[in-house]
């Protein structure tokens, strides 16, 4: 036999069914001809595709989850005499027997979270390529900027929000350097400052030093000198306008959920 014609039939893309009979096939020495059927929705389109495949001896195999267009498609290709197989439906059955639990029965969900696994993944890549000011274009590309002196937690908190399929800049602030000039032109409602207590930071940035190896007593963790990153803190952000969160005594999950609670009351309005 040259070929043999498999109708795969899906109530989405389709994939799934394509690879399983593709890798059966592979077992054979003939070339698949496979011809896709995807997004049913409806009765008519399985009784029609049952009528061709019958005129053309195919096969059709199908991951069609809502049970009743599984049944009615078994039902008609049986009566027309056409071989046809149930790729998904046998397994949903056997895992709500064996759990109890009660499937979606809603088509597509695979795509649906390797959508979200590759939205999630590209959101981390973006958070890792505009941390800490890099590069400032990356401002204008964010859904989130934060902004914040050094130690706020700025990268752990861009990395959280990350997870939570948010591309997120973030940018120190140091008295010496003007802040970019693109932290001006985004829209307040994406920027979040990051405030801390000065003794809060004062104690965080001399365990920091430690950890380095370094004197606490270095200008870094001296109080004069956080003095004057904060007030430079207070007149930028003052600037933009933008939302501050005293985060001295937030974890990290406290700081993001205010974040986000934000961000959805902005998008209801």
């Amino acid at each position: 036999m040259s070929n043999q014609i498999v109708y795969v039939v899906s109530d989405s893309v389709g994939e799934t069914a394509d690879l399983v009979v593709r890798a059966a096939m592979g077992q054979f020495l003939f070339t698949p001809d496979i011809r896709r059927v995807p997004y049913v929705e409806d009765m008519g389109t399985l009784k029609e595709v049952v009528s061709i495949a019958k005129s053309n001896g195919a096969i059709i195999c199908f991951t069609l989850v809502k049970p009743e267009m599984r049944n009615y498609l078994i039902n008609e290709a049986q009566a027309e005499g056409v071989q046809v197989y149930d790729i998904i439906g046998p397994l949903i059955d056997c895992i709500q027997a064996t759990t109890g639990a009660i499937p979606r029965f809603e088509p597509g969900l695979v795509r649906k979270l390797d959508e979200d696994y590759f939205k999630k993944i590209e959101a981390i890549e973006f958070a890792v390529k505009y941390d800490d000011g890099r590069d400032p274009r990356g401002i204008l590309k964010a859904d989130i900027v934060l902004i914040g002196v050094s130690r706020t937690s700025k990268t752990p908190l861009s990395q959280y929000l990350a997870h939570k399929r948010l591309k997120v800049a973030n940018v120190p602030l140091v008295p010496e350097i003007d802040p970019p000039e693109e932290l001006y032109r985004v829209p307040k409602e994406k920027c979040f400052g990051l405030k801390i207590d000065p003794d809060k930071l004062n104690n965080i940035r001399k365990e920091r030093l430690k950890s380095l190896g370094l004197s606490d007593g270095a200008s870094y963790a001296n109080m004069n000198r956080i003095q004057s990153e904060l007030k430079h803190f207070e007149n930028v952000v003052s600037k933009i306008g933008c939302q501050v969160i005293d985060v001295s005594n937030k974890a990290i999950e406290e700081t993001a959920n205010l974040i986000l609670n934000a961000i959805q009351t902005q998008r209801r309005f």
